[in-house]
């Protein structure tokens, strides 16, 4: 096999692992290679952060994936931004799979003109070596210059691992800067740089991150981006730098709508990740009959937006944080919250008011006390928001439904636990 790939002219021969893209509108049909699809973004995500990227001025030159794997993120830039694109990939069949599927999106698409395709380049090499992969690019498209506008990287981490060090991503950042930067077109605020990293990172691990980024960029401009499929759980993080980032936007937070039809909600601001972690402080305040429990997006949360967020909202809520680290962060407040603007409303998991405290741990032996102070309140369903025993958990909520559904209740509802304590409480939703 070449060692330069042109997108063009590489077919799909050798190539077995393919699958279609649920979250692709188009239906899109994508090849991978030695198991990459557990590895690979996601449509959706790509589409979304290559539109999002699209408003930014990048530098000229062309659009360059390290260690682009599938290519399924390069594609999606190509396809908003009409650049041509360098994938770089040391394993020979991902390079080909990103070869065929940039033809597949531009095909699919419905791409009218060819000529960034025509230039676009797939390498099979070390997406370290800077020099080796432009001298292979002026060769092959007859170039005497080449420059690259923007560099993004995703680096490989261990698969199956909660945690892991900067030391384990491959390729290393530190190195994959050193054999760039002179490559590297610049604006008024740098170059333009995307790193793709790992969700799992911890607060200390991000910090070192913009360090390795200071050593080489003195002062850059940095945007965390976090970006969250639902569940409450944060599906990508990336720090985005230089002629991407923008100095008054530390953070930005982007929820994917389950609609592919609709556009994502996106909220930035924060403080510096220099300045802080900027998680709320849980406190062990007591719930009250009458007041409000409302559970946010844990990712929100995570990110250390949801306290801006909150501000935001008008009339503004005067909140108490009860729990802020757990996979159902809690905040209490006396008045019901106002309408959530349109477009954010999966940012609230749940929200009602407080009608029935519990005294007791809720397990098989005591679901039936509970389900006979619940039909005191006219409920006709309830929603278990606490974590019980995996085993017991459908049985308890089975039991709730059955319970109640001999009756004629009328409001929904949802039983939480209070996190510093055994108390439960019934939750109407109003």
């Amino acid at each position: 096999m070449e060692d330069v790939l042109r997108p063009l002219s590489t077919d799909n021969d050798g190539l077995i692992e393919s699958v279609k893209d649920p979250t692709s509108a188009e239906g899109m049909v994508f090849y991978h290679a030695d198991e990459g699809k557990p590895l690979a973004t996601p449509w959706q995500v790509a589409i979304t952060r290559a539109i999002l990227l699209n408003e930014h001025k990048l530098p000229e030159g062309y659009l360059l994936d390290c260690a682009c794997g599938s290519g399924i993120q390069i594609a999606a830039y190509s396809t908003i931004i009409k650049r041509p694109v360098i994938g770089i990939e040391l394993n020979p069949q991902r390079a080909k799979a990103s070869a065929v599927n940039l033809t597949t999106v531009f095909t699919e698409r419905g791409d009218s003109s060819v000529k960034n395709l025509r230039s676009s380049l797939f390498i099979i090499g070390d997406g370290r070596d800077g020099k080796a992969a432009i001298d292979k690019i002026k060769k092959s498209n007859n170039l005497d210059d080449v420059k690259i506008g923007l560099l993004h990287l995703d680096p490989a981490r261990p698969r199956n691992s909660r945690s892991h060090s900067l030391d384990e991503m491959k390729p290393r950042l530190d190195e994959v800067f050193l054999g760039w930067k002179e490559y590297l077109s610049e604006s008024e605020n740098g170059p333009a740089i995307l790193l793709d990293l790992s969700p799992r990172l911890s607060y200390q691990q991000r910090l070192e991150v913009e360090q390795i980024v200071e050593d080489t960029w003195p002062l850059i401009n940095k945007t965390w981006t976090w970006i969250s499929r639902g569940k409450g759980r944060v599906d990508r993080l990336a720090l985005w730098l230089g002629s991407i980032a923008k100095k008054d936007t530390p953070r930005r937070f982007i929820r994917v709508s389950p609609d592919l039809k609709n556009q994502p909600f996106i909220f930035e601001g924060g403080i510096q990740l220099s300045e802080g972690e900027d998680v709320p402080i849980s406190s062990t305040r007591m719930p009250k009959r009458g007041e409000y429990i409302t559970v946010l997006d844990s990712a929100l949360v995570e990110c250390g937006l949801a306290q801006y967020w909150l501000e935001s909202l008008k009339p503004n809520p005067l909140c108490h944080w009860v729990d802020s680290t757990g996979r159902r962060p809690q905040i209490h407040h006396e008045a019901k919250l106002p309408s959530i603007p349109k477009g954010s409303e999966f940012l609230i998991q749940a929200s009602g008011r407080i009608v029935e405290i519990f005294h007791q741990d809720l397990n098989l032996e005591t679901v039936d006390q509970f389900v006979e102070k619940i039909l005191t309140h006219d409920i006709k369903r309830v929603t278990i928001r606490s974590s019980l025993n995996p085993e017991h958990q459908p049985k308890i909520q089975g039991s709730f439904d059955r319970q109640l559904s001999r009756r004629h209740g009328k409001r929904d509802a949802f039983l939480i636990q209070h996190p510093s304590t055994s108390m439960s409480m019934l939750c109407v939703i109003e």
